[in-house]
């Protein structure tokens, strides 16, 4: 199964004594850490006072009662500042602050309840959900978020689909918009005002993500295109030996399995962590086969690892990378599909690479990723990149083969120019992330939860079958027999199926979902052995390598010995995701259900405000866009 889209503390390092010094060797001065406090809540952020509510009729104050929502301090909607520019190189003596201000949780809900009623299907529906998950109402601000920043969404548009990318708050674009038109940016690899301030503002953003990780001091990070690119860039210095396997998860992106290409090359032993039925890794196997295969002293070992699976919703324990750390491998974190939505604390965690992607964080900027290496490791690897570039190396014989790398860990990294006019908005983007993250995991597990229970319960009407089966781990769900519990996130991973219990080809869900105004994802996620274990494809993939050379493998040939197109729909929640969403899926299958999935472009599905109220208040007020 290859990659089957869906069709809709500081970087300073010595400079060289023959090298002008400049603000780009002054990448993450220590002062400049006060522009992001580490871990900083939403309760932290000042804000001035809010209008009364007493205002509100006693028919708002009922229905907020009703819905059991704690108690709230609200503020006025305020909005993001531009990072600060500077025309000057004595400007610069001084960190350069993005003084950035969060949206009110208010924003967005002070307004006057519409006339439009709901249906009591739905108001029903959501009174459940509450009572069945009340962690969820501690996430209100979230809703408000939801309307101040996303109302771009159209009444009839439901994306689920932030596995795939986030949505981006509309105030980061505009802010950054902004901040474009009234800076100067020149390239980081020059002296000019325009130069340092580029490279200023870069030192800002490597800082930023340093103390959003909360990375041991001496951490380095690395400015890539996206997370695959950062796992790339390990996989490719890595020192493989025959002496030490490379020990990875089945349930893992194709960029992580790739980096066994390097390790093949140097014939060093390729080992699966195997996958139970619903994904993720056998914790006590995963052990045993560390010890196993712990590599001889002062050998090389890799371990990489999957935070989240993007495709069967596993968060494995991550006390499996201290295990891992312990039998003296070097471990690598793909934490692309957790980030997002899950507090990563890499001093709580340590690990010795961590490859995220931005856009899957809070949407914009897509094309920047980062590699974060814990200390020590960049000075490691280093030595044993087989290519440079631009920006990379100090000097370089022509002809000849010396050269002289940078003294920079990033830069060593970073070939050619960064995409210095984006890197601003990294930081803006994380310091908005900081005040909702602490409250997205049991918000997200709470909409998958929901989300897979809705899906389960619903039945062909003519014949009562099974119309949906849900495939991946859900929140809450108990462990295998004799294995550790694992966590979930905010993926439906699922099959819908026909009244005789078949699978509805993918292709055929997709076209559906996307006339509806539904955009989710189907195929394999770019994950083999995670969408293999949903399926369980395994005696398949047992015999995919048995061809040669000129009959290479394919999705194809896999799929006629399937005998149906193989992968899943996948239905993912993250920061702006509300249940309007969770309740407007299952309307869409229920009407898919009636329409026996034929495609009726004039036969939508109805209006938001004709189908739910919403999470921040349960009735008109808060209904979501």
């Amino acid at each position: 199964m290859g990659n089957n889209h869906s069709q809709p503390t500081s970087n300073v390092q010595p400079a060289s004594a023959f090298r002008p010094r400049s603000l780009k060797h002054h990448k993450s001065s220590p002062h400049s850490l006060r522009l992001f406090p580490a871990r900083e809540s939403s309760s932290s952020i000042s804000r001035s006072s809010s209008p009364s509510f007493n205002s509100f009729s006693e028919k708002y104050y009922e229905k907020e009662k009703e819905n059991h929502h704690p108690s709230r301090t609200r503020g006025p909607p305020v909005r993001l500042s531009p990072p600060t520019t500077a025309t000057s190189v004595h400007s610069l003596s001084e960190p350069v602050h993005a003084h950035i201000i969060l949206p009110s949780p208010a924003a967005g809900l002070l307004s006057a309840p519409s006339s439009r009623g709901f249906t009591s299907q739905s108001d029903s529906a959501y009174s459940r959900f509450l009572h069945d998950y009340p962690q969820y109402a501690s996430s209100w601000h979230i809703d408000a978020l939801r309307r101040s920043e996303y109302s771009r969404l159209a009444p009839n548009e439901t994306y689920v689909d932030y596995m795939g990318g986030a949505l981006y708050p509309a105030s980061l674009i505009s802010v950054h918009a902004e901040f474009l038109q009234n800076a100067v940016l020149g390239n980081t690899h020059s002296e000019s005002a325009s130069s340092k301030l580029s490279a200023a503002l870069t030192a800002t953003a490597r800082a930023a993500v340093l103390s959003f990780f909360n990375a041991p001091q001496g951490s380095t990070v690395i400015f890539t295109a996206n997370a695959s690119a950062a796992l790339k860039l390990v996989g490719e210095a890595f020192p493989f030996t025959p002496s030490a396997a490379f020990i990875l998860p089945e349930d893992a992106h194709n960029s992580v399995h790739g980096i066994r290409e390097f390790a093949r090359a140097k014939k060093a032993p390729i080992v699966y962590l195997p996958s139970p039925s619903r994904g993720g890794v056998r914790v006590r196997e995963a052990f045993a086969l560390i010890d196993k295969h712990r590599p001889p002293p002062g050998i090389p070992a890799l371990f990489a690892y999957t935070g989240q699976s993007n495709i069967t919703n596993s968060k494995p324990p991550l006390a499996v990378l201290a295990h891992a750390t312990s039998r003296g491998f070097t471990t690598l974190l793909d934490a692309a599909a957790l980030a997002p939505s899950t507090p990563i604390d890499l001093t709580q965690t340590p690990v010795d690479a961590a490859a995220v992607s931005f856009y899957k964080m809070f949407g914009f900027p897509t094309g920047v990723g980062a590699l974060i290496l814990a200390p020590g490791i960049g000075d490691w690897l280093r030595e044993k990149r087989p290519w440079f570039a631009g920006g990379t190396v100090d000097v370089v014989q022509v002809p000849g083969i010396a050269i002289g790398r940078t003294a920079a860990i990033d830069e060593a990294f970073e070939d050619g120019t960064l995409n210095y006019t984006l890197l601003p908005a990294v930081t803006t983007g994380l310091r908005l992330l900081s005040a909702y993250l602490p409250a997205l995991p049991a918000r997200v597990a709470a909409l998958s939860a929901s989300c897979a229970h809705y899906l389960e319960n619903l039945r062909w009407p003519r014949t009562g079958s099974l119309a949906v089966r849900v495939l991946s781990r859900i929140p809450g769900m108990p462990a295998e027999p004799g294995e550790t519990s694992q966590g979930a996130g905010g993926i439906v991973s699922c099959l819908m199926l026909d009244e005789q219990g078949d699978p509805i080809p993918l292709s055929r869900v997709a076209a559906h979902a996307a006339a509806n105004g539904i955009a989710l994802r189907t195929g394999c996620m770019c994950n083999p052995g995670g969408a293999a274990a949903l399926l369980s494809l395994g005696s398949l993939m047992a015999v995919l390598g048995r061809g040669d050379a000129n009959h290479p493998p394919t999705l194809r040939a896999l799929e006629e010995a399937a005998g149906r197109e193989l992968g899943v729909v996948r239905i993912s929640f993250g920061l702006a995701s509300c249940w309007t969403d969770v309740w407007r899926v299952r309307s869409w299958v229920v009407q898919a259900l009636k329409d026996e999935w034929v495609i009726k472009p004039s036969a939508l599905v109805p209006h938001a405000d004709e189908i739910d109220g919403e999470a921040g208040f349960g009735g008109v007020v808060g209904r979501a866009i």
